[in-house]
């Protein structure tokens, strides 16, 4: 009973509804984080595959820049030195924009890595019966390579959902965030308020894994 007794204590209703509310814009974050970083990934992985002269290059650079500079650095970037060029954001604004550009770049090199994976036979296959580049490329090529990619491509995004977490040094008011201020305000029961955070994250990435694990087997 006296190990329970913490957590009887912090689980109070507002302070629930406060837990809830800062998981509620992690997932929102996330959420739009995932859309834009999977169509911008997307794009930049198929023009990189393509070997577009000048442009494929161009991508080249930028992606592996961005892959190799960390995701902190980023947030800080795009939300204390983006203003002074005159492009002023809000702070869920700024996480958005931070963890798009840094997941659209590790999400174009496995969409780049996938789509090698694939025998080079298979587009001469469809050139020959009569596809064009564009049609081989989403007729056949594409749907066998998301197999392959489905795995590491959720894998990213649980990756993103927990990256979330390191707006906080921008005071974005996320689980983590709000975890912080309750511990704050109560003086103690940080194991409490951090286990109920843990078990939030824990549930959503959890479900991501099984969810990527059913479409794995499907597609075998």
């Amino acid at each position: 009973m006296n190990l329970l007794a913490p957590f009887i204590e912090v689980l109070t209703l507002d302070n629930i509804k406060f837990l809830l509310e800062g998981f509620m814009v992690t997932l929102k974050v996330a959420a739009i984080s995932i859309v834009l970083s999977s169509i911008i990934g997307g794009l930049v992985g198929t023009l990189r595959y393509a070997k577009i002269p000048v442009v494929s290059q161009l991508l080249t650079v930028v992606v592996e820049t961005i892959r190799n500079l960390p995701l902190l650095l980023i947030i800080f970037f795009t939300y204390f030195a983006l203003p002074e060029i005159g492009i002023d954001m809000e702070i869920m604004t700024a996480a958005i924009v931070a963890l798009t550009i840094f997941e659209s770049a590790m999400l174009s090199e496995i969409i780049r890595s996938g789509l090698n994976s694939i025998d080079k036979g298979q587009i001469e296959a469809g050139r020959s019966s009569g596809l064009n580049y564009i049609q081989t490329l989403s007729y056949i090529v594409m749907p066998q390579a998301l197999r392959r990619m489905v795995p590491p491509i959720v894998s990213q995004f649980i990756s993103l959902l927990k990256d979330t977490s390191l707006a906080v040094v921008i005071a974005l008011p996320d689980l983590l965030h709000n975890g912080q201020i309750l511990y704050a305000q109560t003086g103690s029961g940080v194991t409490p308020i951090f286990t109920i955070v843990a078990l939030m994250y824990f549930i959503v990435n959890f479900t991501l894994s099984r969810v990527a694990r059913r479409l794995e087997l499907k597609q075998v």
